[in-house]
C-alpha cells in the first residue's frame, strides 16, 4: 500500500488520464504529489529525465504521459507516434528503476491487442497475432513499455505493473473537430448542431460497430486500486465489460445534449473494427468494478465541454 505521505510522481498530469489520477490521489488523502509540465520537463530528453529522478527520487510513479490521437493522426504520423512514445516511456521507466522507485504503474491502451483477437479480449491474447495497421506504431510502443516493466521485474525484482484501459472519456478530453476520439467528437457535433438549429447530423459508417467506454475518473480509481493491490507481470484490463453500438452511443449523446433533429449515416465511410470489448474478469476478481454508467458519464463530460472553452476550441 502506498503511504499517504509517500512521494508520488504523476507523468502526464495535464492530460485527461493524468489529471484524473491526480484528482483521485488527492481525494484519497495522498498529500505529496509531484508533477511537471512538458515545458518544465520534456520526457523525451533522457538527460533531463535522469536529472529529475535523481533530484526528486519519487517512491511511486503513475506513467500516464503519451502522444495520443485518433485514426487520422495515428495513420499520418506513424514514425512520430512510435518515437515519442517509446522514448518517453523508456526514459521514465529506466530512470525510475535507476533511482529505486518502489512501484510504477504503466498505462497502455486496448489497441495493443491483436486486430482479430477473440472477443471479449483477455490479457493473455497479447502478441498472438497481427495488430490493427492504422495504429500499429502506437501499439508497438505501448507493448514495448509494458514488456520493459515485465523484464525489469524478471531481471531485477522490481514491482512494475501495467494497466490497459478501454476507450476513455470525461473531463479534460480533447474535443478537436478532426483529431478527437468518437465520443468527444459526437459531443461537439451534436452541441453545434443544436446551437445552429441543424435539421440533421451525419455520422460515419453504419453505426453497427460495437464499442466499450469507461469514464476517466473510474479509470483513475482503478489505477490507485491496482497500485495498492496488484503485483504481477501480466497486464490488467480496465473497462466496464459492457458494449453498445455506435448507433446507440450516438442516440444517447443526442439525448443528453438535447438535440432533436435527424441522425443520418454516411455508409461510404468506414466503421472500423466491428467489435472491441475487454474481458475485465481479472480486475473484478481482484475486487474492483466501475461505477459511472454511460449516460451519467456523458452528462458529466458535456458539462466539462460547456465550461471549458479551451477544450472546445483546440
Amino acid at each position: 500500500m502506498m503511504e499517504k505521505d509517500a512521494k508520488i510522481y504523476v507523468a502526464g498530469h495535464r492530460g485527461m488520464v493524468g489529471s484524473a489520477i491526480v484528482r483521485e490521489l488527492y481525494k484519497q488523502g495522498y498529500t505529496n504529489i509531484i508533477t511537471r509540465t512538458h515545458k518544465e520537463l520534456d520526457l523525451c530528453r533522457q538527460a533531463d529525465v535522469e536529472a529529475f529522478f535523481e533530484a526528486e527520487k519519487p517512491e511511486y510513479v503513475f506513467l500516464a504521459a503519451a502522444k495520443v490521437g485518433g485514426i487520422m493522426a495515428n495513420s499520418q504520423a506513424l514514425a512520430d507516434f512510435m518515437y515519442d512514445n517509446m522514448t518517453l516511456e523508456m526514459n521514465v521507466i529506466h530512470s525510475a528503476w535507476q533511482n529505486g522507485c518502489k512501484k510504477l504503474l504503466f498505462l497502455g491502451s486496448s489497441c495493443i491487442y491483436p486486430k482479430l483477437a477473440p472477443q471479449p479480449m483477455k490479457e493473455d491474447c497479447l502478441l498472438t497475432s497481427g495488430l490493427e495497421p492504422t495504429n500499429e506504431a502506437y501499439a508497438l510502443a505501448k507493448i514495448s513499455g509494458l514488456k520493459y516493466c515485465e523484464y525489469l521485474n524478471k531481471q531485477y525484482g522490481t514491482d512494475y505493473i501495467s494497466a490497459m484501459p478501454t476507450n476513455l472519456y470525461g473531463p479534460n478530453d480533447n474535443y478537436h473537430p478532426t483529431h478527437s476520439h468518437v465520443l468527444p467528437a459526437l459531443i461537439r457535433r451534436f452541441h453545434e448542431a443544436k446551437e445552429n438549429g441543424a435539421k440533421e447530423v451525419y455520422c460515419w459508417g453504419t453505426g453497427s460497430a460495437l464499442r466499450e467506454f469507461l469514464y476517466v475518473d473510474d479509470l483513475a480509481e482503478a489505477c490507485v486500486f491496482l497500485m495498492n493491490h496488484y503485483s504481477g507481470n501480466e497486464t490488467v484490463n480496465v473497462g466496464t465489460g459492457k458494449e453498445l453500438s455506435i448507433k446507440e452511443l450516438t442516440e444517447l449523446v443526442a439525448k443528453v445534449i438535447g438535440y432533436e433533429g435527424e441522425i443520418k449515416w454516411d455508409t461510404t465511410k468506414p466503421d472500423g473494427t466491428p467489435r472491441k470489448l475487454l474481458d475485465v474478469s481479472k480486475l473484478e476478481g481482484l475486487g474492483w468494478k466501475y461505477h459511472t454508467e454511460l449516460e451519467e458519464g456523458i452528462r458529466l463530460a458535456y458539462e466539462d465541454f460547456l465550461h471549458n472553452p479551451m477544450r472546445a476550441e483546440r
